[in-house]
């Protein structure tokens, strides 16, 4: 095993300025985050999108001794190099690892991370060829199995309030980054709280990912300038004509077409408490 990222989880305000929290919002807490960094991890080894974070494979994850006078935890991802045949130091490993993870939390809290600008800038410019790359469909599949995860992250900070903010950031040889949101009320609010817009609203765009077991994708739209979410309606998951439609657009993405035809779509909004919005359903072509 080798050291390839460090995270720190750590919580502030109310008790934790105090250096504590209720133990059993922390254990739930602690449980999110090491679920959702081992599902992260997994992808990132081993192109696999896993449902249980004991099912983790090529890595373990460490925890280091609390420090005194603070409330936060680091913990460590070591990797299992001979299985990668390949060594950190060759490789962008660390790096994929955190932005992968930035990925999925910051998506879910509703901060837009660009995934051609992070991973997919680190997969064309590093040595990564000897690791399996990661699709944007697949990040949001661990997305999708995380959320509740993401959720309980948030504990301390809205069951018992001994904490108003969490941070997490990593550790890659000497740099510290962070990611791209902290957890406060706001997000917690965001992945709980769904509204939905029954009037359907007109939007173009041009699809950047769709998954074709769930239905599900996302769609940069000229109206957010961002890519969004959708669930495609029910009645037209076996249309083929449609399908079609989502898949044409979706290569001419990935392959960087400049005249891209844009999709006209119709779509109910899905917004978070703040009016935030979160993703499409009913999405008809």
């Amino acid at each position: 095993m080798e050291d390839t990222i460090e995270f720190t989880f750590s919580f502030d305000g109310n008790e934790a300025e105090k250096h504590r929290l209720d133990l059993y919002d922390v254990s739930r807490a602690l449980e999110g985050f090491h679920r959702t960094l081992a599902l992260t991890t997994h992808l990132i080894i081993n192109n696999e999108v896993i449902t249980q974070a004991p099912s983790l494979k090529n890595a373990t994850i460490y925890s280091l001794p609390p420090e005194e006078g603070s409330w936060k935890i680091t913990v460590i991802v070591c990797t299992t190099l001979f299985s990668l045949g390949t060594a950190p130091k060759d490789t962008p490993l660390g790096h994929l690892i955190y932005s992968a993870y930035d990925y999925v939390i910051s998506e879910s809290l509703g901060v837009h991370v660009d995934y051609n600008k992070t991973l997919g800038k680190l997969y064309k410019e590093a040595n990564a060829e000897k690791l399996p790359k990661i699709r944007e469909t697949q990040l949001d599949s661990v997305i999708e199995k995380c959320s509740n995860s993401i959720k309980e992250m948030h504990r301390p900070i809205y069951q018992t309030n001994t904490a108003t903010k969490a941070e997490i950031s990593a550790k890659i040889n000497t740099t510290t980054e962070m990611l791209s949101t902290s957890l406060d009320y706001e997000t917690y609010m965001h992945i709980k709280t769904e509204n939905v817009n029954t009037k359907e609203v007109l939007i173009h765009g041009y699809i950047s990912s769709y998954n074709i077991n769930t239905f599900t994708g996302r769609i940069y739209t000229t109206e957010v300038n961002r890519a969004v979410p959708f669930e495609l309606s029910y009645y037209l998951k076996n249309e083929k004509k449609v399908i079609k439609l989502i898949v044409n657009s979706l290569r001419e993405s990935a392959l960087k077409v400049k005249e891209r035809k844009r999709l006209k779509c119709l779509v109910q909004k899905v917004e978070s408490v703040k009016g935030k919005l979160k993703k499409y359903l009913n999405f008809r072509t």
